[in-house]
C-alpha cells in the first residue's frame, strides 16, 4: 500500500514539475503557498473593502446617466477607505446614503464638494473651472451649483432610503 502511495506522490509531484516549469513564479503564488491547500476554500480573494468600493461605485454608475459627470466619481473617492464605509460593509450603501445626509446637514461640505465638482469637471473637460461666487448670479453654463449638487444628493438619498 505504501508503495502505491510513493508512486502517486512521485507522479503527482512529476505533473507538478511540468507545469511550474513555464511558468513564472509571483508573489502571489507564494503567498498561496505558505497559506497551503483549501487556504481559500469558500472565502472571496476580494477583501469586503474592496467589495463595498465597487458595489457603491457601480450603483453611482448607474444612477448617474450623463456623460462626463464628475459628482459620482467625487462621491465614490470620499467614500473609498472612508470609516463611514468600513462601519458598513456588509451594507455600503447605506454608507453612501449616510454620507449624502452629511453633506446636506452641512452648508461648508456641501460647498466643499461643489468646488471639487467643479475642478474634477474642469480637469475632465479640459476647460477652467466654472466655480460659484457668492452674491454674484449663476452662470447658465455652470454644471455644478450649490443648489444643483443639493438637488443631486436629495434625489441620490430619495433612491436609496426608497430601496430599503
Amino acid at each position: 500500500m505504501d508503495d502505491n502511495r510513493n508512486k502517486n506522490s512521485a507522479a503527482e509531484a512529476e505533473v507538478e514539475r511540468q507545469t511550474r516549469l513555464g511558468r513564472k513564479f509571483t508573489p502571489e503564488e507564494a503567498v498561496a503557498r505558505l497559506a497551503g491547500p483549501g487556504a481559500m476554500k469558500g472565502a472571496s480573494p476580494v477583501s469586503p473593502m474592496l467589495q463595498a468600493e465597487t458595489e457603491v461605485g457601480c450603483w453611482l454608475r448607474s444612477h448617474f446617466t450623463r456623460a462626463g459627470d464628475a459628482l459620482p466619481q467625487l462621491l465614490h473617492r470620499h467614500l473609498k477607505g472612508s470609516e463611514l464605509l468600513l462601519n458598513n460593509l456588509d451594507q455600503p450603501l447605506i454608507a453612501l446614503a449616510g454620507y449624502c445626509s452629511e453633506v446636506l446637514a452641512s452648508d461648508y461640505l456641501l460647498r466643499d464638494l461643489v468646488r471639487e465638482a467643479d475642478v474634477e469637471w474642469g480637469q475632465t473637460m479640459g476647460e477652467r473651472p466654472r466655480f460659484e461666487r457668492e452674491g454674484f448670479p449663476e452662470q447658465p453654463d455652470d454644471p455644478y451649483t450649490v443648489e444643483s449638487v443639493r438637488k443631486a444628493l436629495d434625489e441620490l438619498l430619495r433612491q436609496l432610503t426608497s430601496m430599503k
